[in-house]
């Protein structure tokens, strides 16, 4: 519809108004000329005004909570649950008890990990249910929006829950499990590694694996492939003990980086040379030995707490050392295997 022009307004007042042959007065014609013209200066106005955008209210999805908690507390924590626990170290990668155990300490720190009601009044979500979205998302590397189903969780409350969930593990765990060796802990070290493998003063077995990042963002692919490697890849330096203890792991170095360029960058090179490292001695065969050592393979550099093979043994002695060292660094290489399966 095209707007009305200046001189059709014009005509259209004048024949409609002011012609005579209908013997109106004068005060009745103005009077009929401010009406209509206002009509059509309202007609105008709506038609040259930009239409306004509907608005669109969000829409609120009924999510039953209670329902969710109930089938999750069928399904694995009730006395006679639906899946055995084979099944539950299976999906979440932990026994049930470890898992307990967590929520109890999460909800004992944090009151984001207690129910408690919204604004309406509802009870909000459980620990439980918090727990496992977060490791669902972990175990499995899922997106955020698949315990929609299952757990009835939106999107923006399992992004929640795994931040939350991730921030709780490494402060309530963090000082006891993610820590250097102290004086007691190598002395324990010793002893068992002693009896295990025959040899006095070894604190574990360090290497470097690379960990595949399949959802690596485009911008940093450059700089996490490698040419051996198919694709992206996070490289992982650690240190484990006979019992798949883990005293140091190093992640995220960025570049083509092979074990020496992990280890000049790691902070466990770093705390020997500075001194701060814990130091324990010990005796071997009748000798003093101010500190302790690890277990390494040919590449890393010739330092007095890496003890590594010989490529070439020329005597009984050297091979069957060759043999203990090799057959000792199985633990570390059994430490991955495990945090791949995990």
């Amino acid at each position: 519809m095209d707007s009305p022009s200046s001189s059709s307004m014009m005509n259209f007042y004048y024949n409609e108004f002011f012609a005579d042959g209908d013997g109106s007065t004068d005060e009745e014609l103005e009077q009929e000329a401010v009406t209509s013209a206002c009509q059509l200066a309202v007609r105008y106005v709506n038609h040259s005004r930009r239409p306004e955008a509907p608005k669109n209210k969000r829409s609120y999805v009924e999510r039953d909570r209670r329902a969710a908690h109930e089938r999750l507390m069928k399904d694995y924590f009730d006395e006679a649950p639906t899946f055995s626990n084979e099944v539950f170290r299976r999906r979440f990668r932990m026994s049930k008890r470890l898992f307990l155990r967590i929520i109890n300490d999460l909800e004992a720190n944090y009151d984001y990990f207690k129910q408690k009601p919204d604004a309406r009044g509802y009870l909000g979500f459980t620990g439980i249910q918090k727990c496992t979205s977060a490791l669902r998302i972990l175990a499995y590397g899922n997106t955020t929006d698949i315990n929609d189903e299952y757990l009835k969780m939106a999107e923006k409350t399992t992004r929640d829950s795994l931040e939350h969930f991730c921030r709780g593990i490494i402060d309530v765990y963090g000082a006891r499990y993610l820590r250097t060796p102290t004086w007691e802990d190598l002395q324990k070290i010793y002893e068992v590694h002693n009896a295990e493998h025959g040899l006095p003063g070894m604190i574990g077995s360090i290497d470097c694996m690379h960990w595949r990042w399949d959802n690596c963002p485009t911008a940093w692919r450059g700089q996490h492939t490698r040419g051996d490697q198919k694709g992206p890849t996070i490289i992982l330096q650690a240190v484990a003990s006979q019992d798949l203890w883990v005293w140091s792991a190093y992640f995220g170095v960025v570049g083509s980086c092979n074990d020496i360029n992990v280890l000049e960058q790691s902070p466990l090179l770093e705390e020997w040379i500075s001194g701060k490292a814990p130091k324990a001695s010990f005796y071997a065969n009748g000798n003093y030995y101010p500190h302790g050592y690890y277990l390494s393979d040919g590449i890393y550099p010739r330092y007095s707490i890496f003890v590594k093979t010989f490529s070439d043994p020329i005597d009984e002695k050297r091979a069957y050392f060759k043999k203990v060292q090799e057959f000792s660094r199985k633990d570390i290489e059994r430490c991955f295997g495990v945090l791949k399966q995990r």
